[in-house]
């Protein structure tokens, strides 16, 4: 059976307030044609669909639509609930989506449906698993376990620290594949030692959180989802497949791919990463002033970047006037290069003026120009009058 692994979809989520449904909806046509094209049957989202609890009505209509397509008329999609997802909330369309071949398991990870006519269903399952086949006969056993959120260790109560809770979790799907047949698990959890980055939230910390990878069961293949840049955990077939898109300017350089392979009785064969398109890049820039600034954004007109200033004097209006003409700036930083420290010799008597001077000398190492003297001598007297 071929699978098709991804997951942290974050429909929804903005690049510091910006809008990113088109990319979002971009890579989710990309999927769809991806599993059209390598005959992809199950399609793993190992959680965070979207980006918060409570979705927006266009993040909630693109899903619908894009899981429908990326389904097809004959694929499996078997979906869980990240820490970004109200489990509750995703899986309240079960009733309708099963019979379109896109499966949801939230927090109660209750059994599946068995009642679709597709050519990969569904044909045993449990509190936790299923066992899916397809149109030639060949089965696999997928166990699944959701983000376990606070919410869930109130419910069931239980003296065990968290990575034993964890295992006996998983212990309760695992245990069903009593015929030994080729398995995966998915799961959106942090497994100590993965690599994080500046997109990712309430992330645990600490190994209050974080599960060892020797706690993982021996599964032909280990589908997670959680940490935002793909990569590899233990020795066997683990991975985090990461975000279709880059997130935050430190996955810049990190390529986003999906997992894609073959579940046979000898296992996982022809694995490989297929990478993904779709999406604005991610770059990070750096410039010695606004003019050079200036230059490098335009040349990257269809990336979103991060330029960081190394400046000897504040930017004028104009200067920023000039940045801000260039659409793809999304975060602009500052590093003021000085080289005199400001004395501690009492300053009592000076004017305002030379307070300022005296001020601005310390900080940039020269003095300031005579118009942003004035500016700031009319700002504090208006100041006073008011």
């Amino acid at each position: 059976m071929k699978i098709l692994h991804t997951s942290d979809w974050h429909i929804g989520k903005r690049l510091m307030g910006r809008e990113r449904l088109d990319e979002q909806e971009a890579v989710l046509d990309e999927l769809a044609e991806l599993c059209e094209r390598e005959g992809v049957e199950l399609i793993i989202v190992a959680g965070d669909i979207f980006d918060t609890y409570t979705p927006s009505a266009e993040a909630e209509n693109l899903f619908f639509q894009k899981i429908r397509k990326i389904a097809g008329e004959n694929r499996a999609a078997l979906l869980i609930s990240g820490n970004h997802d109200d489990g509750v909330r995703l899986s309240a369309s079960t009733p309708f989506s099963e019979e379109l071949g896109v499966y949801i398991v939230g927090n109660d990870r209750k059994p599946l449906r068995l009642t679709s006519a597709r050519a990969v269903k569904p044909i045993a399952s449990g509190k936790g698993y299923a066992v899916f086949e397809n149109g030639a006969g060949e089965r696999a056993f997928v166990s699944a376990l959701p983000y376990p959120n606070e919410a869930r260790f109130k419910e069931e109560k239980s003296e065990l620290p968290y990575v034993e809770r964890i295992k006996e979790w998983i212990f309760e799907g695992e245990k069903a594949n009593v015929d030994g047949l080729p398995s995966v698990f998915v799961s959106h959890l942090f497994v100590l030692g993965g690599e994080i980055s500046e997109s990712e939230r309430e992330i645990g910390l600490g190994g209050a959180r974080a599960l060892p990878v020797e706690a993982l069961p021996s599964s032909n293949y280990i589908a997670l989802g959680h940490l935002h840049k793909k990569q590899k955990m233990g020795k066997g077939h683990c991975y985090y497949s990461g975000s279709p898109l880059q997130y935050s300017f430190d996955e810049s350089t990190s390529e986003k791919t999906v997992k894609i392979f073959d579940l046979t009785s000898n296992g996982v064969e022809n694995l490989r990463e297929v990478p993904l398109k779709s999406g604005r890049k991610l770059v990070r820039l750096q410039a010695g002033g606004a003019e050079e600034g200036a230059t490098l954004l335009s040349l990257y007109p269809d990336c979103l970047v991060e330029l960081t200033l190394h400046l000897t004097e504040p930017l004028t209006s104009s200067d920023s006037a000039m940045l801000g003409a260039h659409t793809n700036l999304v975060s602009l930083l500052t590093e003021v290069q000085t080289q005199n420290e400001m004395s501690f010799e009492s300053r009592k008597g000076l004017s305002d003026e030379k307070l300022f001077t005296e001020f601005y000398r310390s900080q940039y190492g020269e003095e300031p120009k005579a118009e942003l003297t004035q500016l700031f001598l009319s700002v504090l007297q208006k100041s006073v009058e008011e």
